[in-house]
């Protein structure tokens, strides 16, 4: 599998298609600890904080980098924990944006 850091989220057409639970858990090999995928839709994980500022922080990280790249994931935030949820809307499942979102976030934590 080819370095997703080094990839930029493309835009993907309706004629694309969800990945499959094995190329699903390729990508997941290549991303650190705590990704996981929910039933082959989203992948998700959650990040715990010392508090809510600090929590705050990260989530206005991940929007610039969602800006940047022009995918965007489902944030949850709460005092001292952010949960991310990424999957690609227009074809209702995951896309190897998803993937690179994915390793592009875990490097700004």
């Amino acid at each position: 599998m080819t370095d997703l850091l080094s990839k930029k989220c493309i835009p993907c057409s309706l004629g694309d298609i969800p990945l499959e639970r094995e190329e699903i858990e390729e990508y997941l090999k290549n991303l650190k600890s705590g990704w996981t995928a929910v039933e082959d839709k989203y992948i998700e994980k959650t990040f715990k904080f010392k508090n809510f500022k600090e929590a705050l922080y990260f989530v206005n990280k991940v929007g610039n980098l969602a800006e940047e790249e022009g995918h965007h994931p489902d944030i949850y935030l709460s005092w001292g924990k952010v949960v991310l949820k990424l999957w690609t809307h227009k074809i209702k499942g995951l896309h190897e944006n998803d993937f690179i979102l994915a390793a592009k976030i875990d490097e700004i934590i």
